[in-house]
C-alpha cells in the first residue's frame, strides 16, 4: 500500500469529500483510494464504517478483493462527479433523476435495521434506538459511500456546489457561507496560494 498523507476533508459535505479523495493537494497527484486499503482507510479517516468491521472484512476478503471494490468505488466517484459537474451551480430538474438510476441501485442493496442499545442521555443513561447495519462482504463497503452521495443529491442544493478557484485545484465543495462567497477548498491550501500570488503581482507591477 503507498502511503498517503491524511485525506482531505473540506467540502462540507462527506458526498463531496468522496469526489475529493482524488487531488493534487501540492504538486502531485494523491489517489486516496487507489487499492483496498486506500478504500479501508479512507472509510475509516471518514468515520462511515467501524473499525472493528472493516477489521472483520479485511480478515475475510479474498486476495485482491477488496482492490476490487477500491476499483468500483473509483468507478462510482468518476461517475457521480460527471454528474455533479453537469449540474452544479443550478437546482436539480426532476429528469435528472434517471441519470441517478445506477446509485439508486446500490442503494438497494443496504441492509439496514434498528436496534436497541444502552447509552447516555441528556439527564440519565437509558436505553437508545439507533440504525445498524449488516456488512454481509467486502463489496459492502460501498454502502455507506452511495447513502453519502445520495446525501449530496437529496440535502444539498446544487446551486452552492461549487469547483476550488485555484488554477491546478481538483476540489469541489458546498458553499455554505453567507451570502455565497466561497472561493477556495481552504484558505490554508489554495486562499495562501492566491494570497501569496498577488503579492508577487503587485511587487513584480510596483518594481516595472
Amino acid at each position: 500500500m503507498v502511503e498517503h498523507p491524511p485525506a482531505l476533508f473540506l467540502a462540507d459535505s462527506l458526498g463531496l469529500d468522496f469526489l475529493n479523495s482524488i487531488a493534487t493537494p501540492v504538486d502531485t497527484p494523491v489517489d486516496w483510494i487507489a487499492d483496498g486499503d486506500g478504500l479501508a482507510n479512507w472509510l475509516a479517516q471518514a468515520e462511515l464504517v467501524p473499525p472493528s468491521t472493516l477489521a472483520a472484512l479485511r480478515e475475510q476478503a479474498l486476495p485482491g478483493e477488496l482492490d476490487q471494490v477500491a476499483a468500483q468505488a473509483r468507478s462510482l466517484r468518476e461517475e457521480f462527479r460527471a454528474f455533479v459537474r453537469a449540474h452544479q451551480g443550478r437546482p436539480l430538474e426532476p429528469a435528472a433523476l434517471a441519470e441517478l438510476a445506477p446509485l439508486n441501485r446500490l442503494l438497494a442493496r443496504d441492509e439496514r435495521f434498528l436496534q436497541l442499545g444502552f447509552g447516555e442521555q441528556e439527564k440519565a443513561p437509558g436505553l437508545t434506538l439507533g440504525t445498524a447495519r449488516r456488512w454481509r462482504s467486502p463489496e459492502s463497503l460501498l454502502l455507506p459511500i452511495g447513502e453519502a452521495l445520495a446525501r449530496v443529491v437529496s440535502e444539498e442544493d446544487l446551486a452552492d456546489v461549487k469547483a476550488c478557484e485555484g488554477p491546478a485545484c481538483t476540489l469541489m465543495f458546498v458553499d455554505h457561507t453567507r451570502g455565497r462567497v466561497r472561493r477556495w477548498c481552504s484558505m490554508a491550501i489554495c486562499g495562501n496560494r492566491a494570497k501569496q500570488a498577488a503579492h508577487r503581482d503587485r511587487v513584480r507591477k510596483s518594481r516595472g
